[in-house]
C-alpha cells in the first residue's frame, strides 16, 4: 500500500500519485487549461449590441436613444440608407420566408406564393420617386368634382374671354372645361380656394412672406396655362392699381397748381421707362425649345391682355436679347433659361429687383444637381421682392423632395390623383428582339416596327394629320450619339427620319419640333429657314439634314409615305407638346421610372390616345418593363 509522507504538500503528493498511474505515453496537461477558453478579443459578442443594462431611480430599464453622437457604435447590422434610420428587426417568420420583399403595407399585392410583396420592386433599384399616400389622392378627387369650368375662377373678364381662342388656340370648344391640375393651381394661386379672393393681409398671415406652391401633375395635363393665367391676372391687377396712385398723384399735383399758381414747374425729362430690363415675372425653363413653346402661349396671350413679353434663349443673339429685355416700352414677363438669365444678372442685377413671381418649370431639372445652383442663386437674389415661387414639374423624385423640405418647408403641393401614373388612355407593347426574324438587330426591329406603323395607316387611314396627311412617329434612344446613325439606318430603309440632338443646327430645330407640335413657325424664323434652304440648295455640302441619297450608299428599294420620323434623346420628353404624335419607341429601356413617365408622355396628351413600343433584348431589364406595363394596367403610380 503506498504511503503519503507527512513532510510533502497534500496536493504535490496527488500529483505524484496521478503521474504514477498515468501512462508514459499519455502527454501532461496542467490545471490551467483545464479551464474554458476566452474567446478571440477579435470576435464580437452576440450582444455586443446590448451593452450593459442601465437602470433608473425606479429600478426600470432604461432605453438608450440612437439620437447621440454615440448612437451608431457597436452595430453589428449596417443602416438601409444613409440618412433614414436603422434596419427593423425581422420576425422569425420573415426571415424563414427569406423576405427580401416580405414588407406588407396597403398597396401591397399577392405574389404567387400567396403573401403580399411590394408592388414595382424592380422600379426601387433605379431612382426613386416620393410617395404620394392614395389617400390623399382620393381627397383630391372629391375636390375637383365642383369646379368645371373657367368663369368658375375670379380670373379678369378679359383674360378669361382670351383662354379659348388665344392659350387653346381653337383646339376647345366654346366653353372649355379646366384639367385636374388647372382646377386645383387657379384657385390657389388666384387665393380664392374659399371662393372670394384674400386681401394681401390675409395672404401674408398664412404664407409667412412670400408664397411659395408647388405644381406636380402627369404630363400633358395643361400645367403652363395653370399658372401663366393667375400670374398674368396678378400682374393685370397690380398695374390697375398703380395706374389709380399715379392718377391721384397727378390729381394732387394740379390741386396744387391751382393753390399756388405762381410757383415754377419742374422741367420734365425724357426719362427711361421705370420698367425697361426689370420684369416682374420671370419663367425659368431648362431648354431652348421649351423656352419658344412657353413663349409662344405667353405671346398669344399679350394679343388680347395687353402686357409686354419676351422670350431669350441662347438661340437668339445677343442684340435680340438687349433689345427684347431692355425695351424702351419696358417689359412685363421674361421667359428664359437659367444660365443665360444668371449671365445677365452678373451685368446687370437690377434686371431681378422688381420680380414679384417667378415660376420654375420642370423643377425636377432646374433643380437637380446641374442646374441647382444657378437656379437657387437667381431665387435669392429675387427672394427680396418675391411674392410668389411657383415650381412645376410632371414627377417628384426623392432628391426634389428633400430640397422642398429644406430649401421651401412651407410650400403648398398641389398635386393631381394621376401623379407619377401613366394614363390609362395609353397602350404599351413590347417587341422581342431576340426572337426571328431580328435575331438581335435593335436596328431592324425598329424599322418593321416603323413600317407596320405607316402600313396600318395607309390601309385604315386612321389618326392622320390632317393638314399634312402624315403620321408621326418619335423614337427615343439613350445616346446622343445613336440617334443620328439610327435616323441614317432608318433613311437608308425608305423611312423619312430626321434626328434631333443637341448637335443638330438650330435653325432647323424649330421647323423640325414644328411639324411633331403643330406650333406656327414665327416670320422670323420662316425668314431664317428660307434662308438657310436657299444658302443649302446652292452649296449641297452645308445642309444641315442632308438628303436621303447623300448619307447612304444605295437608294432604297422601296419608301413608306405618310409617315414621318424624330430621332431623339431625353432633349424632346421633357414638356415639349407633341399633340401630333401618336406613337412613341422606346429604342432602349430607359434607366429611371421618371425617364418612363416622360418619354410615354409624349402620347396621350389632352386627353387623347396613344401607344408606346419598347423594344426589349437579352440584356435589358426585362422585369423593369413588366412591372411598368402592369401599373399601367391598373393605372398604379409609378412608386
Amino acid at each position: 500500500m503506498f504511503r503519503l509522507s507527512p513532510s510533502i504538500c497534500p496536493f504535490c503528493d496527488a500529483s505524484a500519485l496521478f503521474k504514477a498511474s498515468r501512462p508514459q505515453w499519455q502527454s501532461s496537461r496542467g490545471a490551467a487549461t483545464l479551464q474554458q477558453r476566452r474567446p478571440s478579443r477579435m470576435t464580437l459578442a452576440a450582444h455586443v449590441t446590448r451593452g450593459p443594462q442601465e437602470k433608473d431611480s425606479a429600478g426600470a430599464p432604461v432605453r438608450k436613444s440612437r439620437n447621440s453622437p454615440f448612437g451608431g457604435m457597436n452595430i453589428t447590422e449596417p443602416p438601409r440608407r444613409a440618412g433614414q434610420g436603422f434596419q427593423q428587426r425581422k420576425s422569425p417568420a420573415e426571415q424563414r420566408r427569406g423576405g427580401r420583399f416580405a414588407k406588407t403595407g396597403a398597396s401591397g399585392v399577392k405574389g404567387k406564393d400567396g403573401e403580399r410583396k411590394e408592388p414595382m420592386k424592380a422600379l426601387k433599384m433605379q431612382r426613386a420617386l416620393a410617395n404620394v399616400s392614395y389617400e390623399k389622392r382620393g381627397r383630391v378627387k372629391q375636390e375637383l368634382m365642383d369646379r368645371d369650368s373657367f368663369d368658375g375662377f375670379d380670373l379678369l373678364p378679359t383674360i378669361n374671354q382670351s383662354i379659348s381662342a388665344q392659350a387653346l388656340g381653337g383646339l376647345a370648344s366654346a366653353s372649355p372645361t379646366p384639367t385636374p391640375i388647372q382646377r386645383l393651381a387657379i384657385p390657389a394661386l388666384l387665393g380664392t380656394e374659399d371662393g372670394r379672393r384674400r386681401k394681401r393681409k390675409e395672404v401674408e398671415s398664412e404664407y409667412p412672406g412670400m408664397q411659395q406652391f408647388l405644381l406636380a401633375a402627369e404630363t400633358g395635363s395643361g400645367k403652363t396655362l395653370a399658372y401663366i393665367l393667375p400670374i398674368i391676372d396678378a400682374l393685370k391687377r397690380a398695374e390697375k392699381a398703380e395706374q389709380e396712385t399715379e392718377r391721384s398723384r397727378l390729381a394732387q399735383e394740379v390741386k396744387k397748381q391751382h393753390l399756388q399758381p405762381f410757383e415754377l414747374e419742374t422741367p420734365v425729362l425724357d426719362e427711361i421707362n421705370p420698367s425697361s430690363g426689370r420684369p416682374r415675372a420671370i419663367i425659368l425653363l431648362p431648354t431652348s425649345e421649351l423656352v419658344a413653346q412657353v413663349g409662344a402661349l405667353v405671346k398669344n396671350l399679350s394679343h388680347t391682355v395687353k402686357f409686354r413679353s419676351a422670350m431669350i434663349s441662347a438661340n437668339f443673339t445677343s442684340t435680340v436679347i438687349r433689345s427684347r429685355l431692355f425695351s424702351p416700352s419696358g417689359i412685363d414677363v421674361v421667359i428664359a433659361t437659367p444660365h443665360l438669365l444668371s449671365s445677365i444678372a452678373e451685368s446687370d442685377p437690377n434686371v431681378l429687383s422688381r420680380v414679384t413671381h417667378l415660376v420654375i418649370d420642370e423643377a425636377d431639372s432646374l433643380l437637380d444637381r446641374s442646374f441647382a445652383p444657378i437656379t437657387s442663386s437667381l431665387v435669392d437674389r429675387a427672394t427680396p421682392s418675391l411674392k410668389q415661387i411657383i415650381l412645376c414639374s410632371a414627377t417628384i423624385p426623392k432628391s426634389l423632395d428633400s430640397y422642398l423640405h429644406k430649401r421651401f418647408p412651407d410650400v403648398m403641393r398641389l398635386v393631381t390623383p394621376n401623379l407619377h401614373a401613366i394614363p390609362r388612355r395609353v397602350q404599351l407593347s413590347v417587341v422581342d428582339i431576340d426572337k426571328v426574324p431580328f435575331q438581335g438587330n435593335r436596328d431592324l426591329a425598329c424599322a418593321q416596327t416603323i413600317w407596320d406603323i405607316g402600313k396600318e395607316a395607309q390601309e385604315q387611314e386612321l389618326d392622320l394629320d390632317e393638314e399634312r396627311g402624315q403620321r408621326k412617329i418619335v423614337v427615343f434612344v439613350n445616346e446622343r450619339s445613336k440617334a443620328t446613325e439610327l435616323a441614317t439606318y432608318l433613311r437608308s430603309k425608305g423611312i423619312d427620319a430626321t434626328g434631333l440632338t443637341r448637335d443638330s443646327d438650330e435653325r432647323r430645330q424649330a421647323e423640325v419640333l414644328a411639324a411633331f407640335t403643330g406650333a406656327a413657325l414665327s416670320p422670323a424664323t420662316q425668314k431664317q429657314l428660307r434662308d438657310s434652304s436657299s444658302s443649302s440648295s446652292q452649296d449641297p455640302a452645308s445642309r444641315p439634314f442632308p438628303r436621303q441619297d447623300q448619307d447612304v450608299d444605295r437608294v432604297p428599294a422601296r419608301e413608306l409615305k405618310g409617315t414621318k420620323v424624330l430621332v431623339m434623346t431625353d432633349l424632346g420628353s421633357r414638356g415639349i407638346d407633341t399633340l401630333l404624335v401618336k406613337h412613341v419607341i422606346l429604342y432602349d429601356v430607359p434607366h429611371t421610372s421618371i425617364d418612363f413617365i416622360h418619354r410615354l408622355g409624349r402620347v396621350g396628351r389632352m386627353g387623347r390616345r396613344g401607344r408606346g413600343i419598347v423594344l426589349v433584348g437579352g440584356s435589358d431589364r426585362k422585369d423593369v418593363v413588366r412591372e411598368v406595363r402592369e401599373g399601367m394596367f391598373r393605372g398604379q403610380a409609378l412608386i
